[in-house]
């Protein structure tokens, strides 16, 4: 059982550390040796303050000669070393980090990440459940001519980073933040009598298929767990689609790996939820009333699901605001022994968010065939719902 390997048989022991007061272009040196995923942040004493990640410099697009380490540094929730695989992975889920520090009495001896505890995982009997049960199905998908800009709306509407590239009903291609990062927003450099000039593309009207990744490395649905997490590792990958029949009937990521991971160790039959913010300031009130809405919410599907969690993922968007009220973005997601559903929605405040995109998953879990096929009064539930006459029996 996964639930029995702790933190102290899969972190990394040793790390690579900096100085908060140094410049991020030595921290992108200190990458360079020894492919670290993570950077210890230290202070003049020597003490541990935060981490640092590469993907964190290569995103900020500032200049690294002249800004200190301390102006990106995080600071993470801390790991024991006699914490569990599923703890780690739920406190990986709630803290939007995908790197954590290990400590043991206050000293610091490494890092875990979710390639740790991934693999570690799928090394045990989970390791041989076939990737669609845990899979994203019906991805949102984006056509091969349609523009950089369509795809970035599909990603900030849906609170998603891959998107797959379709031509005429074929996969051919995969587009992450990553690439349009890379593409679009960051200066290209072109190398001009000895100096790196930087040459910016200001348009979002590129097409998809223009920067893309092809070829595309896909798995089939009954390809194992085990088998999955390696072809990624080997590919260096955190995405990964799944076809049937050249078909896309799904796509992968580490935090699909992540979320059941994080359920293995729970006892009782019954619905849980968890929550990961970035960005978003969460007072109590506004934790009441959500916690709350989803007391309600159990308490109605708690007979048709038994086992099953709800994951809360809400980010803002920047400095975005009307009349103070920050911008939200909210993805749930619900794994069930039934399946999983998903719902988002966007709107001004933590509260309204938050309700239409419970409504909007219980919607669609009134009309999925696995409610009716449980309880066909699912469908009275659904036309209620909506709002449409009911036929009288």
């Amino acid at each position: 059982m996964a639930s029995l390997i702790f933190a102290k048989d899969i972190y990394s022991n040793g790390f690579n550390s900096v100085q908060e007061t140094d410049t991020l272009s030595r921290c992108l040196e200190a990458f360079e040796t020894g492919k670290p995923p993570v950077l210890a942040v230290l202070n003049d004493k020597g003490k541990y303050e935060g981490m640092i990640t590469r993907r964190s410099i290569l995103r900020s697009r500032l200049d690294s000669t002249a800004t200190k380490v301390r102006t990106l540094m995080k600071v993470a929730p801390p790991v024991a070393v006699d914490f569990s695989l599923s703890k780690i992975a739920k406190l990986m889920i709630e803290s939007e980090m995908r790197q954590l520090p290990v400590f043991e009495k206050n000293k610091l001896l490494g890092f875990v990440t979710d390639e740790n505890i991934i693999h570690a995982a799928v090394l045990q009997e989970w390791g041989n459940t076939a990737i669609e049960k845990i899979m994203t199905r019906v991805p949102h998908t984006i056509e091969a001519n349609r523009s950089v800009g369509a795809v970035l709306s599909l990603m900030r509407e849906y609170g998603i980073s891959h998107v797959p590239v379709i031509d005429s009903g074929k996969l051919v291609g995969m587009i992450s933040v990553q690439d349009i990062l890379e593409n679009i927003y960051w200066p290209q450099k072109r190398q001009t009598t000895g100096d790196i000039v930087g040459e910016k593309i200001e348009t979002l009207s590129v097409p998809a298929k223009g920067i893309m990744n092809r070829p595309v490395i896909m798995v089939e649905p009954q390809t194992s767990l085990r088998d999955t997490e390696k072809i990624m590792h080997d590919q260096n990958i955190s995405c990964l689609p799944v076809a049937s029949n050249e078909k896309l009937v799904g796509i992968v990521t580490k935090r699909d790996f992540l979320e059941p991971i994080s359920q293995l160790e729970v006892a009782e039959k019954k619905l849980s939820v968890q929550f990961g913010v970035k960005d978003v300031e969460v007072n109590s009130d506004q934790q009441g009333f959500m916690m709350e809405e989803f007391d309600s919410f159990a308490h109605k599907y708690q007979d048709a699901f038994q086992l099953g969690t709800l994951f809360v993922y809400m980010k803002s968007h920047g400095n975005t605001s009307l009349r103070g009220t920050p911008l939200i973005h909210c993805r749930l997601q619900f794994r069930t022994v039934r399946g999983t559903f998903f719902s988002a929605s966007e709107g001004w405040g933590v509260e309204p968010t938050f309700r239409v995109a419970l409504e909007r998953l219980e919607r669609r879990l009134l009309r999925s065939k696995e409610m009716l096929s449980y309880n066909p009064r699912y469908a009275k539930d659904y036309l209620r719902k909506i709002g449409l006459p009911q036929e009288e029996t």
